[in-house]
């Protein structure tokens, strides 16, 4: 069960996003994986091989609002599950924030 106190602690909002992502590795190369969420400031994703956590990856996904290409720092990791947060100033900002105005909360907790 999802602690309500834990999710109203959060900076920043989390919203609902289930699509196919594209991540490109200096370490592990061209991954493919799933994205479970995301926030005006980063989003977590399921991965199967392996990426360092500090490792600045490209991101490149789609949103309701457009496709989107950006880079992140690898931030966490649990299991199969990455945190990542957005370098910023991104030029893809525009287009993850008109998509989190239109996608649906999320009650998620760690990314």
């Amino acid at each position: 069960m999802v602690d309500r106190r834990q999710i109203e602690k959060r900076r920043h909002p989390r919203f609902k996003l289930d699509v196919e992502i594209k991540i490109n590795s200096r370490s592990a190369g061209d991954i493919s994986g799933h994205a479970l969420g995301i926030g005006e400031f980063g989003m977590s994703a399921i991965l199967v091989i392996e990426v360092p956590i500090g490792e600045v990856v490209q991101l490149e996904f789609k949103l309701p609002t457009g496709r989107v290409k950006v880079l992140a720092f690898v931030r966490n990791k649990t299991a199969f599950r990455y945190g990542f947060e957005f370098v910023r100033p991104n030029a893809a900002q525009a287009v993850i924030n008109s998509s989190c105005a239109v996608l649906p909360r999320s009650e998620a907790v760690d990314f």
